[in-house]
C-alpha cells in the first residue's frame, strides 16, 4: 500500500473515466466496515464487535473497468454522550455530505428502530442521491426483508436498494457496478494500485487498536487508542516500529499488559502477523502501554486520529 495520498490532476487515466465518493453511513455495527474491506478486496477498515470501533473517515479505493469508486467508511451514528462520541458522529455527518452518493447501511437482524428513525430524520435534510442497503441477509428470512425494505423506502425514497451480505460478498458486485456507474466523469484521484489513502503508519496503529480490543473487549473500556511513534526501515527489508497504547487510568494499563504480560504478548503477536502479511516484509513490533489521564479530552489525540476536537 503506498504512502502516497493522491496524485495530481492528469497522471491516471482520464480517457472516459469517472471517479467519486461514496459515503457509508449507519448504526454501530450495521457493517460498513466489513462492507468496504469486502468491496476494495483487502482490509483498509479494522472490524471488531465491539461499537463505534471506528472513528474516522477511512477511504477503501475500489475500481470498476474505468471507473474509480471512493468507499468512505464513516463511525456509527448514534447519540453521543461524551466529547469523543461527539466528535466520531460529527465526522460521520461530515463525510455523508462531502460524498458524492450516500449509501445508508441497516443490519436488517435489527430493523427499523429509534436510532434509525433519527439517522433517517437528518439524513432527510442530504440532497444527494441515496440507497439503501440491507445487510446480513443471510440471516434474516426473506419476507422480513422485503417488507422492512418497504417500510424505509415509505420512509425516505430511495433511489435503489440492494440486499447483501457484507461478510461473505453476497451482491456487493452490484452494488460496486451501481456506484461504479453513478460516479461523475473525470480523472481518478488516486492511482490504480492503491486501495486506501490511509498511511501506512496509521493503518498499522489502527491493526493493532483492533487486536487490543478483539482480546479485552469485555474487560478494556471503550477510551483506549494506539498510535505509531516511530518506524524504521532496515537495510535487510524488514520494518521495525513502536507504537503506544493509551489508557486513561493505572488499572487499564494492567488490563492491557496482562497476568506475566500474556494479553500484551498475545496482542502483539496478532499484531505483528497482520502487519507484516499487509507490508509483505518482516516486522519487529514493540508495543508499549502508558496512562495518559483524560486523553480524550486532548486536542492532539483527535489529531493523530484524524477527527476534529469538538469545542
Amino acid at each position: 500500500m503506498s504512502e502516497t495520498s493522491s496524485q495530481q490532476p492528469g497522471d491516471g487515466p482520464e480517457l472516459d473515466t469517472k471517479c467519486g465518493y461514496v459515503a457509508l453511513i449507519g448504526a454501530p455495527n450495521a457493517g460498513k466496515s466489513t462492507l468496504v474491506n469486502q468491496i476494495v478486496g483487502s482490509k483498509v477498515s479494522i472490524v471488531t464487535h465491539k461499537v463505534q470501533t471506528t472513528r474516522s473517515l477511512i477511504r477503501g479505493i475500489a475500481l470498476k473497468d474505468q471507473k474509480q469508486v471512493i468507499f468512505v467508511d464513516t463511525p456509527g451514528i448514534f447519540a453521543p454522550k461524551r466529547r469523543l462520541e461527539t466528535a466520531m458522529v460529527n465526522t460521520a455527518w461530515g463525510g455523508a455530505k462531502d460524498a458524492d452518493a450516500i449509501g445508508m447501511i441497516i443490519d436488517a437482524r435489527k430493523g427499523l428502530t429509534e436510532q434509525i428513525e433519527d439517522i433517517l430524520d437528518r439524513l432527510e435534510e442530504i440532497k444527494l442521491p441515496k440507497v439503501l442497503i440491507l445487510n446480513k441477509i443471510d440471516l434474516v428470512k426473506r419476507d422480513s426483508l422485503l417488507d422492512l425494505a418497504q417500510k424505509l423506502n415509505d420512509r425516505i425514497a430511495f433511489d435503489r436498494t440492494f440486499m447483501v451480505s457484507a461478510l461473505n460478498g453476497d451482491h456487493t458486485d452490484d452494488l460496486l457496478d451501481y456506484f461504479a456507474e453513478r460516479m461523475p466523469t473525470g480523472p481518478w484521484l488516486y492511482p490504480e494500485d492503491m486501495i486506501s489513502d490511509l498511511p501506512m503508519r496509521q493503518l498499522a496503529a489502527e491493526i493493532t487498536r483492533e487486536k487490543v480490543f478483539l482480546r479485552l473487549h469485555q474487560e478494556l473500556p471503550y477510551a483506549s487508542t494506539v498510535e505509531t511513534e516511530k518506524w524504521e526501515q532496515k537495510p535487510d527489508g524488514s520494518v521495525r516500529i513502536e507504537q503506544v497504547i493509551y489508557v486513561e487510568r493505572d488499572n487499564q494499563k494492567m488490563i492491557v499488559l496482562g497476568k506475566g504480560g500474556q494479553s500484551i504478548k498475545a496482542i502483539s503477536m496478532a499484531a505483528r502477523k497482520e502487519i507484516s502479511e499487509i507490508l509483505e516484509a518482516k516486522v519487529h513490533l514493540f508495543l508499549f502501554v502508558k496512562v495518559r489521564e483524560r486523553w480524550v479530552d486532548d486536542p492532539e489525540r483527535y489529531r493523530e486520529m484524524g477527527i476534529d476536537f469538538p469545542i
